[in-house]
């Protein structure tokens, strides 16, 4: 790698951090927000759904607050990619039993099927997003 390339990479890092932080709190939010709809989306074969639903819920917080704090963004990216391989079923249900969220428009639900197969590769994304921050950064010792 370059260290042009390098030194792109390293300045879009830190503040890209915040924004996947971000992302995680307010989809953690949205657990209690409409619990029902991640209750759906629950393999059947789990018990429990409406407290795995609050548990990843609380897990989405407390690592997307994590994740933008340098002394336990390591960790809790760590705890991310943990969290996204954990929920991979429920994505995978979703997308074979063709459960889609009540907030997607009338006019869009024909596309929706494509979405949620979609999503699946997109888990893999998300885990190398994740993994970046995994990495040593002189941000860790802040």
């Amino acid at each position: 790698m370059s260290t042009e390339t390098g030194d792109t990479h390293t300045r879009f890092k830190r503040p890209l951090c915040y924004v996947m932080g971000a992302l995680y709190v307010v989809a953690g939010m949205a657990h209690f927000i409409a619990p029902k709809m991640f209750e759906r989306i629950v393999p059947p074969t789990f018990p429990r759904k409406r407290d795995l639903v609050y548990l990843s819920g609380v897990a989405e917080i407390a690592l997307g607050l994590g994740v933008m704090i340098p002394r336990t963004r390591r960790f809790s990216a760590w705890g991310l990619i943990g969290l996204l391989v954990a929920v991979f079923p429920a994505n995978v249900y979703m997308a074979t039993e063709k459960i889609v969220p009540d907030a997607v428009p009338e006019s869009l639900r024909e596309h929706a099927d494509l979405a949620l197969w979609a999503r699946l590769p997109l888990q893999a994304v998300l885990i190398l997003w994740a993994w970046w921050y995994t990495q040593p950064s002189a941000d860790d010792s802040k």
